[in-house]
């Protein structure tokens, strides 16, 4: 007698596939034909109560898991072909939700018997690996677009801050844009050599010109005022209409004595330039009357740094030295150079000086005596060859829309 006839069919599959109910994954056993012989509980989990399993043909059970058409096209070629196939991820449709399995299956031979030939196979869940690896492509995916987007909000940046630095003295500009802090209301008191000057009688001048030539007058006025001031180191405080008001001492120092000298360098250069605009604008602007620029110069502690309101701050100085170079300029005639005491002290050794009767000022208790600089020939020599041997900056002053139009970018950018 066959010793597989001492065994029937049932007890024979319960031999082979003991371990099918122990299995992790989804495990079926089906003949030659793909008619499913058995199946273990996480294989039948996979569908619904009332779907019978037992004799139905796998590919047919596949179907009903929304298997895609392509992967059973290729369960079937691959087993006729190769006897064994492996497809890494399916999507299969469990109830309402979506999960992802590996395929593997082979042919099976049995020399003891002919009910073990067929076809034995599992899904192997793959689900939260699969969706870990979607959630980390996602993640990569929304990195690159963060990466991109802080690329172009830094090259707006830099475009913008390049922009504001035509607004800004290179001091001041590197004081806001190369900290390390993001302290906005920070000031301190310092000893400073203060500048203000402006062009006497302007407004009737302002009154008898064309508002065009008028514009390109004073633009002009400004711009060469602005390159003498970044070249000699000053820090442009602001421009008040015709009025300039310049410091020497903040950010950078290189000393009391050298910020004044400095300053009355520029003042001397300024000057100078002044006169030789006169004559370009008397030639080609038909201007009879030159620019009458007054200029008042003191030296003191003030406290400088940011002020203003939570809206708006201004990188500014404060203080009795500032009041006083205004009233020394007011109280000067065109083309003089006015200088307080203390400033005249800094630099008695390199300037010579006409002292001038004390004066009542507006806004001080006891009189000042000022000091008119005397410019001789050794100190326009110096001036102009400071001037020779400093770089040359592009100096742009633009128009109030370009500061708009700055202004809109940033706020895009914050948005």
């Amino acid at each position: 007698m066959e010793l597989e006839k001492l065994f029937n069919q049932k007890f024979l599959y319960d031999l082979s596939f003991f371990n099918f109910e122990n299995a992790i994954t989804a495990t079926y056993f089906a003949d030659a034909d793909l008619n499913i012989i058995k199946v273990n509980k996480n294989f039948r989990s996979l569908f619904n109560s009332d779907v019978t399993l037992e004799g139905q043909n796998l590919l047919t059970l596949l179907g009903l898991l929304d298997v895609a058409q392509s992967y059973i096209s290729e369960f079937k070629q691959k087993l006729t072909k190769d006897g064994k196939l492996l497809i890494h991820k399916i999507k299969i449709k469990v109830g309402d939700e979506e999960r992802y399995f590996t395929l593997a299956s082979t042919r099976t031979s049995s020399a003891f018997s002919n009910e073990l030939i067929g076809v034995q196979g599992q899904l192997i869940d793959r689900t939260n690996e699969v969706t870990l690896q979607e959630k980390n492509e996602e993640l990569l995916i929304d990195n690159e677009k963060a990466y991109e987007e802080l690329s172009l909000k830094t090259e707006r940046l830099e475009k913008i801050s390049n922009q504001l630095a035509k607004y800004l003295s290179p001091q001041i500009y590197k004081n806001i844009f190369e900290t390390d802090t993001d302290k906005v209301e920070t000031y301190t008191r310092k000893k400073l050599t203060i500048f203000f000057s402006d062009i006497k009688e302007f407004t009737n001048l302002s009154d008898r010109l064309d508002p065009d030539l008028l514009a390109e007058i004073i633009n002009e006025y400004l711009s060469e005022m602005t390159e003498i001031a970044l070249q000699f180191g000053g820090t442009i405080d602001k421009f008040i209409g015709d009025a300039i008001l310049i410091f020497f001492g903040d950010p950078e120092t290189k000393g009391t004595a050298v910020d004044a000298k400095r300053c009355l360098d520029m003042a001397i250069a300024m000057r100078n330039r002044v006169g030789e605009l006169d004559e370009v604008w008397k030639k080609e602007k038909g201007i009879s009357q030159g620019l009458q620029v007054r200029t008042g110069i003191s030296t003191g502690y003030c406290t400088v740094g940011n002020f203003g309101s939570v809206q708006r701050v201004d990188y500014t100085v404060l203080g009795s030295p500032v009041n006083l170079a205004a009233r020394l300029e007011a109280a000067c005639s065109p083309q003089e150079i006015l200088v307080s005491p203390e400033t005249k002290g800094l630099v008695s050794d390199l300037f010579e000086f006409e002292e001038k009767k004390p004066i009542k000022l507006k806004g001080f208790s006891d009189t000042v005596k000022p000091y008119q600089l005397i410019i001789d020939n050794e100190n326009e020599k110096r001036v102009a060859h400071s001037l020779h041997s400093s770089e040359t900056l592009e100096v742009i002053v633009k128009k109030p829309d370009d500061l708009e139009e700055i202004l809109r970018e940033l706020k895009s950018i914050q948005d």
